[in-house]
């Protein structure tokens, strides 16, 4: 039986309808009764027969760090797919991120090697894989360097693999993936998925920052078949195109049909932008909507490559024109 933590979040959702479309036995933690409905959306994507799809999945209401009910999460299982996340690059919830992030991966990671789980499969980020100084391709040779500034995020993540690396060596078989931005349809009002929404209803800022790109759908069918393979103990970077922020925007645009983004943010502008946001939010006591490290991101020009995974699977990527249109496609759907 198979394991899947984070199974109401964008990764998480995707993946258990391929699980279960593949005819697998599937457990999925939960927190709120609340989000079941979102998985239903995200089902409703691929069938019409999402309700019977649905009802395959064992629901078991856990959280990371509460040891009881992951206990009985864990019971017959032998896989293992960790998707939850907290993703956030505000500050103040950098103590949630440790706690949720690496003390919650602690965690599964005890529970796997005590119950002798087969595998496990990680689901990183390319915040974790240091970038190139040189302007090369960025591989999964590039390690991490404790001397370069790093977000929380990142720095939370990166612990989060130290301790899947962890149970590598207590004779438990693993996978990391780290995926570039994630793009994929039905969470609306958060990440990716509120990026679409927002140039739907007129988005008019941009920035030439170029990254790694990658469709939720192909994330979740390298993870399937990587657990399915004899391949174990590596991490493979996930990305389908390295595009700019500039170009992606103008293309979820030009699919909805909607006036492009017509304003240019520089790094001054940015610069300026994040501090402005955090005095803001600390007089109100709000969230700031900017962070010093997602406002230089935005600049950055990094490009990952992909070439890891291609060989190790001889997998093809999906073009993210057409990520960028099923999205689009499915947003329309639920206005």
């Amino acid at each position: 039986m198979i394991l899947v933590t984070g199974g109401t979040g964008l990764v998480g959702s995707h993946l258990l309808y391929h699980l279960v479309s593949k005819k697998n036995t599937v457990k999925a933690i939960y927190r709120e009764k609340s989000d079941l409905q979102k998985v239903k959306r995200v089902f409703s994507y691929y069938t019409d027969d999402f309700e019977v799809y649905f009802r395959k999945i064992n629901w078991v209401l856990a959280t990371l760090n509460d040891i009881t009910s992951l206990q009985n999460a864990f019971l017959n299982i032998t896989q293992v797919y960790h998707c939850a996340a907290i993703v956030s690059f505000n500050s103040k919830d950098y103590l949630e991120m440790r706690k949720s992030n690496i003390k919650g991966t602690t965690n599964i990671v005890n529970l796997c090697i005590s119950n002798q789980i087969d595998k496990l499969c990680y689901v990183s980020s390319i915040a974790t894989i240091e970038k190139s100084l040189n302007k090369n391709s960025i591989t999964e040779k590039n390690f991490w360097n404790t001397s370069v500034d790093k977000s929380d995020y990142a720095i939370t993540k990166h612990g989060a693999e130290m301790e899947v690396w962890r149970a590598s060596q207590e004779e438990v078989d693993v996978i990391i993936v780290n995926p570039g931005v994630i793009l994929g349809s039905g969470f609306w009002n958060k990440g990716t998925g509120n990026l679409f929404s927002k140039i739907y209803n007129g988005f008019k800022y941009y920035t030439t920052g170029v990254t790694g790109f990658v469709g939720v759908t192909d994330v979740v069918k390298i993870m399937i078949e990587l657990m399915d393979s004899k391949l174990k103990n590596e991490r493979y970077i996930l990305v389908s195109e390295n595009t700019s922020f500039k170009d992606l925007f103008f293309a979820i645009a030009d699919t909805f049909k909607v006036k492009r983004p017509s304003k240019k943010v520089t790094k001054i502008l940015s610069e300026i932008a994040w501090r402005i946001d955090l005095l803001k939010s600390s007089i109100l006591n709000s969230t700031p909507m900017l962070s010093k490290y997602s406002a230089r991101a935005s600049h950055n020009k990094n490009i990952f490559s992909s070439k890891k995974i291609q060989m190790a699977i001889n997998f093809t990527f999906e073009p993210l024109s057409e990520t960028i249109q099923t999205t689009c496609g499915d947003f329309i759907k639920d206005q």
